[in-house]
């Protein structure tokens, strides 16, 4: 799957965002390995602790579904319906990343694709902790 495809599919993800507190809408599509996409919105709700982004979402549908293995998910996300520019993924959502798809996972978004290296360079995981 081309990577542009991977955002479009983003920004639709993005139109089921629930964001009536933000305002903001955002999207991801999640690409396995085997080629499968899974696609998240964030979620809010009025108790701002317990909103969920669309990165996080895609990837706990995925692992739920027996998805462990992933190469690359795009992220869109706009306040004014404009995708544009680029929705950068936030501290928990690397975090997350980080633990279900590593270093090499390409990282779409609309300007350019990254590697999960690049937003995480000294990321905590499983050999943090030994």
């Amino acid at each position: 799957m081309e990577h542009r495809e991977l955002l479009a599919q983003a920004v639709k993800a993005a139109e089921m965002s629930y964001s009536k507190y933000s305002g903001f809408s955002v999207g991801a599509a999640l690409l396995t390995a085997e080629g499968v996409i899974f696609k998240g919105c964030n979620i809010e709700n009025a108790s701002f602790s317990l909103t969920n982004c669309a990165e996080r979402t895609a990837v706990f549908k995925a692992v739920s579904e027996g998805y462990t293995k992933f190469s690359a998910i795009a992220i869109a996300g706009s306040g004014d319906g404009d995708f544009s520019k680029p929705c950068y993924p936030c501290g928990a959502c690397l975090q997350v990343l980080s633990e279900f798809c590593g270093d090499d996972l390409v990282i779409v978004l609309a300007d350019g694709e990254y590697r999960l290296s690049d937003f995480l360079p000294k990321r905590f995981c499983e050999d943090s902790m030994k």
